[in-house]
């Protein structure tokens, strides 16, 4: 704190400091600092010795006591004592008013210190205002998801009755499963899809439940023995490692499901049409189309009015509630398309091989029949696809929690130098870590499901999609060192666009939605927390081997003669 020279000058300002205050609309706290004043070992006079009258008592301070107990500080500062104060000459002007100059900048700078920790405190309860209530809906959910299965709120007179809820429990018994909820062995639907509670309508078909569970070949049981790690003699070991495959089993039989199709494709059409007969006819399920396709369907036939659309985006937003299966007719494009529609949770996804390499579509058409009978009885199994979950925050962003509509991606996140002939310039960091500075062409952000996309080429390696992780692949780096990386899947990367940068990048999500960012702008990725869970022909790296096998001709070359020199 600043220390005053002169005495007389320190009076000065702590009297002008006091009628400022009382000036204010807080009058009750300048009284009380002119009290405190008056309290001190050297007496302030507010007035010159000329306006005391002759009994020594000042007239013109004569003050009211108001109702709430304080002086009223107007009576205490009459106009003529302020322009004696603020008009009082001070010798050796000069220097006295460097030192208020001073002074005064000390109380600024306070000022400014208080104004800036009010805004600070504002801003941090703001903040836990906006985490509580996170949390506080997040538990809500947690408690809509702990309420029974399907099959237990069936009332009394739908058990008397031939209803549809007779015959999901039916079907359950059939299925050998007994009607208590069982997520203490494995993952319910309600946990998984987060079903929302059916409405009263009854037009709207109710949703199927299963469960996830844990199985191995080997084992003819279906439950998930947790990896049992010990500590003998010190010593960290695993005693058994987690080797099993995640198996779907229906808690209730299938009622809707979604067909999802390569556009313009004549033979995709006629199998479309084909495979919703026989669904409809056979098993009595109700259908759901994009309404592209069902625009065809009429097109060709009448027959086709019982299958369903939607009609806005809020319509599919509500998709996971209604459906129970998604069945894609097209190649790894279809299957990214069908994840897109879900901007939450995901149900299973069928992908019949119709396209071109086919990475993530291992059934095939041509025994759709046969594939959808032993999907629909289950189990089966799935390979639980996980997903990217990105932001872009603007430079104008007050916080990083002011950023724009997150996006999903299944393969990658790129972000590239577009059409600018300059090398592409990002700062990377991860989880508050600085990672690198990226040089070059571009850098990739992918999942182990997208390395064997837009990253291998790029020089990334293949990784099994049941792996979590993020793979870090540069495009073209300006440097020999420079080789890719893969990150757990429980970090946050955040690629930024430094402010010296000689031109924007471009972020592009699955190929598609693609996003300038300019100097200042960031984008931050992370693991989502919904999965794409896809349904395996085998399971899950048989499936993947195959893949890479057909489709990339993995290591394949002529075997080596056996005629040749050899070792003696």
């Amino acid at each position: 704190m600043y220390k005053f020279k002169h005495k007389n000058l320190k009076v000065k300002i702590l009297q002008t400091l006091c009628i400022v205050l009382c000036w204010s609309r807080n009058e009750t706290k300048g009284s009380k600092f002119f009290i405190f004043l008056c309290s001190l070992s050297s007496p302030i006079s507010l007035m010159a010795p000329n306006k005391l009258n002759s009994s020594g008592n000042n007239n013109s301070m004569s003050c009211s006591q108001p109702e709430n107990g304080f002086v009223n500080s107007f009576s205490l500062f009459p106009e003529k004592a302020v322009q004696e104060i603020l008009q009082s000459p001070i010798q050796g002007s000069d220097d006295h008013l460097i030192e208020f100059s001073e002074a005064l900048r000390t109380v600024a700078k306070a000022l400014r210190q208080v104004a800036e920790g009010k805004a600070s405190a504002q801003a941090e309860a703001a903040e836990w205002k906006r985490k509580y209530e996170l949390e506080r809906d997040r538990n809500q959910k947690f408690e809509h998801a702990e309420k029974p299965c399907l099959e237990h709120q069936v009332d009394l007179d739908d058990q008397r009755t031939n209803s549809p809820a007779k015959q999901l429990k039916s079907c359950n018994v059939a299925n050998g499963q007994s009607g208590k909820c069982c997520s203490r062995n494995g993952i319910c639907s309600h946990e998984v899809l987060k079903d929302g509670t059916p409405t009263s309508d009854s037009k709207i078909v109710k949703k199927a439940s299963f469960k996830l569970s844990w199985f191995c070949k080997d084992d003819q049981s279906d439950q998930y023995k947790h990896d049992i790690v010990s500590f003998e003699r010190g010593n960290i070991t695993t005693a058994e490692r987690s080797s099993k495959q995640i198996s779907l089993k229906w808690q209730s039989c299938p009622q809707t499901v979604l067909i999802l199709t390569k556009p313009n494709s004549v033979s995709v059409q006629i199998l479309c049409s084909e495979m919703i007969r026989w669904l409809r006819q056979a098993k009595n399920l109700h259908i759901y189309v994009e309404p592209r396709v069902r625009v065809e369907l009429l097109t060709e036939s009448s027959y086709f009015n019982f299958v369903e659309t939607w009609n806005d985006d809020e319509e599919v937003l509500m998709l996971h509630t209604k459906v129970d299966l998604v069945v894609t007719l097209g190649g790894d494009g279809t299957v990214l398309w069908a994840a897109s529609v879900f901007k939450g949770p995901v149900p299973p996804i069928v992908p019949f091989s119709l396209g071109s390499l086919g990475f993530m579509t291992p059934f095939y058409s041509e025994h759709y029949k046969e594939c959808l009978e032993s999907i629909l009885k289950g189990p089966i199994s799935i390979t639980l696809r996980h997903r990217l979950q990105c932001h872009v925050i603007r430079e104008a962003a007050k916080n990083e929690y002011e950023t724009e509509e997150p996006i999903l991606v299944l393969n990658e996140v790129t972000i590239d130098r577009g059409i600018s002939s300059f090398l592409t310039n990002l700062e990377c960091y991860c989880d508050d870590s600085f990672v690198t500075c990226v040089q070059g062409d571009g850098l990739i952000l992918s999942t182990t499901s997208g390395s064997t996309a837009y990253s291998l080429a790029a020089g990334g390696s293949m990784v099994h999609p049941q792996v979590p992780g993020i793979l870090f692949t540069p495009i073209c780096p300006h440097s020999l060192s420079f080789r890719p990386l893969i990150f757990p899947e429980h970090v946050s990367l955040r690629v930024q666009v430094p402010f010296n940068s000689r031109s924007p990048a471009w972020a592009s999500f699955d190929g598609k939605d693609r996003k300038q960012l300019a100097p200042g702008d960031a984008l931050v990725c992370s693991m989502a927390p919904w999965p794409v869970p896809t349904a395996c022909l085998d399971d899950s790296t048989n499936d993947f081997l195959r893949s890479i096998h057909e489709g990339l001709h993995w290591n394949l070359r002529k075997t080596q003669s056996f005629d040749g020199p050899r070792e003696t």
